[in-house]
């Protein structure tokens, strides 16, 4: 009795939170007025003097006028280029000019559809987080792909496709930097907590594996978490699905479309060869300036890859079931997918100017070093101190959205203070990592949380911030909840977190 009052004050707090949150005006409304608040706040605290000292310079950080002569001037100029410099916007599409072909050749369906057939019932929200955590490996892929794909997935199987959106959201986006394999980000994150350790310790090197061995763990703890969360709360809370989206036929594969899913299996195999022989020789032609792998074209322009390789699987599979007949049929299929974008064009102008303002002024570098300052000079335990870190980097996260940016900010605070008590630099990371990415799935600093709303409107027309916040609070709460156990157990147990990467630091 006392759990379905508890169950009844959750959807309650979460129902309060969407209704709250959909009275909001329009998104592109909302940045817009956001942009409009920072440009007199930047006012304000130009006037009373708003200052910080940036911890790895010793430079002075001041609020910039927006408002002034030089600010003005700078908004007319610049904001052009604010829009179409906005890094979501040209991924989002030219991602989705291959995907689009993909989708019109049938291959996207058709994929899905296997996918259903093969995996059991219970373990397709599992299958859905898991994806998206392992999107992570390619970049920005999960937010172009796996999220749309969860919905396509859930809707096909007769369960509320935000149900598998938000799985797969959580995945991509609250699960960040969790993986079986090195991402992007791991070298990244490596680069600037061996500057900051170097502070201190001129000889000290943090390795892009350093914190491999607790990500693997954490990979499959918080697909846990993720299915956990989606049956037991969001899809519950949803209901049935009563929309107009018709869901995509799930019938059994034709003998074409089955011929055409292995000839894809060749062009992919031929891809991953192809790439194989250009990174795997020390001087491959595909390694990256330093011959290095970790900073390979591969890796850091994978969305060219993805529109290469879904271009090509596409037509092979809509030519081999004859869904392709000439060129036509081609462009057609990236025409139609990028019809869907019209609302996330115009929503992405204000959010690119909103965004743009807020680095400008430099509130975002003066709100990030005063919550350093200020958890730095309280003097705790280890295990206090880890959990209070993950709140500051889970709330700075919701001013930056960069996590490189956020690291370069707060690193050469942190991980000097951490080594001087005795910890290491690959400690410090990992616990900011936990509490920068929890939180992405409700912050509007996020760079694709304007594209996850469109995503959202497809299938309820009323959604708003206020929707997409509700139905993702669970996840950044468990996703916390669950991550944070796991670090405070490494710590308990002295586990490593990577190769040559422990929890204490002894000294150069």
């Amino acid at each position: 009795m006392s759990e379905n009052r508890n169950d009844k004050k959750k959807s309650s707090f979460l129902s309060f939170v969407e209704k709250r949150g959909n009275a909001l005006p329009h998104p592109a409304s909302l940045f817009g007025l956001f942009a409009i608040i920072v440009l007199i706040i930047s006012l304000i605290g130009h006037l009373l003097n708003w200052h910080a000292l940036h911890p790895a310079t010793g430079e002075i950080i001041r609020i910039e006028n927006l408002l002034s002569k030089e600010g003005l001037h700078r908004i007319l100029l610049e904001m052009v280029t604010n829009y179409t410099s906005f890094a979501p916007l040209g991924i989002v599409m030219v991602a989705i000019l291959g995907i689009g072909i993909a989708e019109s050749s049938g291959l996207v369906s058709s994929a899905i559809r296997l996918l259903v057939f093969k995996s059991p019932a219970k373990i397709i929200t599992f299958v859905v987080v898991l994806a998206g955590i392992l999107s992570n490996m390619a970049s920005d892929l999960g937010y172009v792909l796996v999220i749309p794909m969860g919905a396509v997935i859930f809707h096909s199987l007769g369960r509320h496709p935000i149900a598998g959106m938000a799985a797969a959201f959580a995945g991509v986006s609250a699960g960040f930097s969790a993986n079986l394999f090195i991402g992007p980000i791991d070298p990244l994150l490596a680069g600037i907590s061996t500057e900051a350790a170097n502070i201190l310790d001129e000889s000290y090197y943090v390795l892009p594996t350093a914190n491999y061995y607790f990500m693997f763990v954490s990979t499959f703890i918080l697909a846990f978490a993720g299915t956990w969360v989606t049956d037991r709360f969001v899809e519950p809370r949803l209901g049935k699905y009563t929309g107009d989206v018709i869901p995509d036929p799930m019938e059994p594969l034709s003998p074409n479309e089955k011929k055409g899913l292995k000839r894809v299996l060749i062009v992919t195999g031929i891809f991953i060869l192809l790439i194989a022989i250009g990174l795997i020789p020390e001087n491959g032609i595909l390694r990256g300036p330093d011959n290095s792998i970790f900073k390979s074209p591969v890796l850091k322009g994978f969305i060219a890859i993805l529109f290469i390789m879904a271009s090509v699987m596409g037509i092979v599979f809509g030519v081999t079931t004859g869904k392709f007949k000439s060129d036509s049929d081609v462009v057609n299929g990236m025409v139609d997918n990028l019809k869907s974008l019209a609302t996330f064009l115009v929503l992405v102008f204000f959010a690119a100017q909103f965004v743009a303002y807020f680095k400008w002024s430099n509130l975002g570098l003066i709100i990030a070093v005063k919550g350093a300052d200020l958890i730095q000079t309280l003097n705790m335990g280890l295990i206090p101190l880890v959990i209070l870190f993950t709140f500051l980097a889970g709330f700075i996260n919701m001013f930056m959205g960069s996590a490189s940016a956020k690291w370069a900010i707060i690193g050469p605070v942190f991980i000097p203070m951490f080594m001087l008590l005795g910890y290491s630099p690959e400690l410090s990371q990992v616990v900011f990592r936990i509490g920068d990415s929890v939180t992405n799935v409700i912050s509007p600093m996020m760079s694709f949380f304007a594209l996850i709303i469109v995503y959202y409107e497809k299938y309820d027309k009323k959604a708003g911030i206020g929707t997409l916040i509700s139905t993702m609070l669970p996840y950044s709460i468990a996703f916390y909840i669950f991550w944070t156990f796991l670090i405070v157990i490494w710590i308990v147990f002295n586990f490593p977190l990577g190769p040559d990467a422990g929890l204490f630091y002894h000294g150069g």
